[in-house]
């Protein structure tokens, strides 16, 4: 099985990490394909950035289906251009957010998620409710913590994401907590360790989801708002990208 895992920022460090956490989640004979956009922005930290990003997940979808993808994974909290990979995409097409609500709700009665910056609070709100989830999803928390400092072994990110955390779950009454950024990955045994409750890390989540809908024969309805496409030809900066 031959699964694309997209980072949508252009950060090839982060792009290695987010590839080694599917990795470790993904069964033996799934092959992960870690990738980013050959454009974009370093980080994906507001509504301008993911604009870019979803861009840059369909020139990465487009580039995976030639290149013989079984599924893809959208290895952003935002799931950034979702809705337009799934047309372009004949199998599964699965945002690390979606994929982690689901998990969270099969663990707990409600979840808290825990995410970097503030300002981003909102992007996550929103993918609650069109998900479905706004009953089981019992607070969204910032840490101010920027995307990129996840990646510097040298901040103290995790011990502010632990507190935000611990607050969390206390304010919340909730018993799980799902992180919401692709680059917390890492984070996510350790801080169940020590929270003591279930810690979902949406990479490795979206990698099970694949994985299954995959090995049932399950990809993506061509029928109806998720089919290809219409061909046209775009203009200007995009015109590579055209439908055809």
């Amino acid at each position: 099985m031959k699964l694309r895992v997209i980072n949508p920022n252009t950060t090839a460090s982060m792009t290695a990490s987010i590839g080694a956490a599917a990795r470790a989640a993904a069964a033996p004979g799934t092959h992960i394909e870690a990738v980013q956009p050959s454009f974009g922005a370093p980080s994906i930290e507001g509504h301008h950035d993911d604009v870019w990003a979803a861009a840059g997940v369909a020139e990465q979808v487009r580039a995976g289906e030639e290149a013989g993808a079984d599924a893809h994974v959208i290895a952003c909290f935002g799931d950034p251009g979702l809705h337009a990979a799934r047309e372009l995409a004949s199998g599964p097409v699965i945002g690390i957010a979606e994929a982690a609500f689901h998990a969270a709700t099969l663990l707990a009665t409600g979840f808290s998620v825990v995410t970097t910056l503030s300002r981003t609070i909102v992007i996550a709100e929103h993918l609650v409710v069109q998900y479905g989830f706004e009953r089981r999803c019992r607070g969204i928390h910032g840490t101010d913590i920027a995307v990129l400092e996840l990646d510097d072994p040298a901040s103290d990110a995790y011990a502010r994401i632990l507190a935000c955390a611990e607050a969390a779950l206390e304010r919340d009454r909730s018993g799980a907590i799902v992180l919401g950024c692709a680059g917390m990955a890492d984070l996510c045994r350790s801080l169940q360790r020590r929270l003591g409750v279930p810690v979902v890390d949406g990479v490795a989540a979206a990698v099970k989801l694949a994985e299954g809908l995959v090995a049932l024969g399950l990809g993506t309805s061509k029928r109806g708002d998720y089919a290809a496409p219409l061909p046209k030809a775009y203009a200007g900066l995009a015109a590579p990208w055209s439908p055809r």
